[in-house]
């Protein structure tokens, strides 16, 4: 199965082999995708003699720690220890941008990044990605992942030779997890290479069952509570189809959330028939991350760049709504409901 066009891939593992120290961004609130991608590739290369080091905007939640392992030592957080990030990018011989469409998406770290003197990797699967501000871009949209993509940039490699069987345990683990998250346990986004790399990486050895504990089976109480009740109390759903639940600040702190523990819960109300996208918003200081999730045939990515400043795949994407510019500068929850509540009656209106 030829994913990967041979010459790019040729390219980018000589242009890899002539750099010593070689460092890995990804995207703001990093993901099971951000994390599984950019451990993957650190322990590949590692494996051949390269000086890595992982750098990120802000901490991944504990959800998919266990991706990461005992890498803290290589991994270093703006938020916590910005001088080690700089240092980090500016002492690079080489950047590798995973799962990331241009530089702004790693929020501080952007401005470093773009300045950096070294080339630079855009690895991707996202729309739109920012071609001139790279020096070799590996863009595939119609793919599961970037751990889906990195695994057939894998496979390229001079001493992997398309043997999954070559991969240190470390990676197959790390991209197996990534990949496992991006579809939703295979619910979306999938394609027959997505299958294909699964099945060649546990026949490799990989142990889906534990990672599939790990991802799925490891939460704590609080997050089936905070579910149970969005689900009866929160959750309303338009006569347009929409299904819209809101977590604002508050009931995270009632609940104790941490990041990452609401994941997936947008995908929730697409099992309901009459369902055709799913919003889900979360407060922050100063907005609204916005989730959108859309059954086939609606294009939840449309809606993103229309009405949430976003973007992102066909049937997921994600946004956000500014405080003081989107909305008012202390919004209210029917006020925020009632926003979405507009833009999406607008936006099926426009799809008929």
């Amino acid at each position: 199965m030829s994913v990967i066009d041979p010459g790019l891939a040729a390219s980018l593992w000589e242009t890899t082999g002539k750099a010593g120290k070689i460092t890995i961004a990804t995207h703001m609130h990093p993901d099971g995708d951000a994390i599984g991608s950019s451990v993957g590739l650190m322990h590949y290369l590692e494996t051949l003699g390269k000086d890595v080091s992982i750098v990120l905007n802000d901490r991944y939640p504990d959800t998919v720690a266990f991706i990461a392992g005992k890498g803290d030592g290589r991994i270093h957080v703006h938020e916590e220890a910005p001088e080690d990030t700089a240092e980090a990018i500016a002492g690079s011989d080489l950047i590798f941008c995973m799962d990331m469409n241009s530089f702004g998406r790693a929020e501080n770290l952007g401005e470093a990044l773009g300045k950096a003197g070294c080339r630079k990797i855009l690895v991707d699967h996202h729309l739109h990605p920012d071609t001139e501000a790279f020096d070799i871009v590996v863009s595939k949209t119609d793919i599961s992942s970037t751990s889906e993509l990195l695994y057939y940039l894998l496979l390229e490699a001079p001493d992997i030779r398309g043997d999954a069987g070559k991969l240190p345990e470390a990676t197959a683990k790390a991209l197996l997890a990534g990949m496992t998250t991006d579809t939703n346990n295979f619910a979306n986004s999938v394609y027959p290479s997505t299958f294909a790399m699964a099945s060649r990486l546990l026949a490799a050895g990989v142990d889906r069952d534990a990672v599939i504990s790990a991802l799925y089976s490891n939460y704590r109480e609080n997050r089936f509570r905070l579910m149970g009740m969005l689900l009866k109390d929160r959750m309303e759903i338009t006569p347009c189809g929409v299904a819209i639940i809101i977590i604002d600040r508050q009931t995270a702190q009632n609940y104790d959330m941490k990041e990452g523990e609401t994941e997936g819960f947008v995908n929730l109300p697409l099992g309901i028939r009459k369902v055709r996208m799913s919003i889900l918003l979360k407060e922050e200081a100063d907005r609204f991350r916005v989730s959108v999730r859309s059954k086939k045939g609606i294009s939840a990515n449309r809606c993103a760049m229309e009405y949430f400043n976003g973007g992102g795949h066909e049937q997921a994407a994600g946004g956000r709504l500014v405080k003081g510019k989107d909305l008012g500068s202390c919004p209210g929850m029917d006020e925020v409901a009632g926003y979405v509540r507009d833009c999406t009656c607008k936006f099926f209106k426009e799809q008929i």
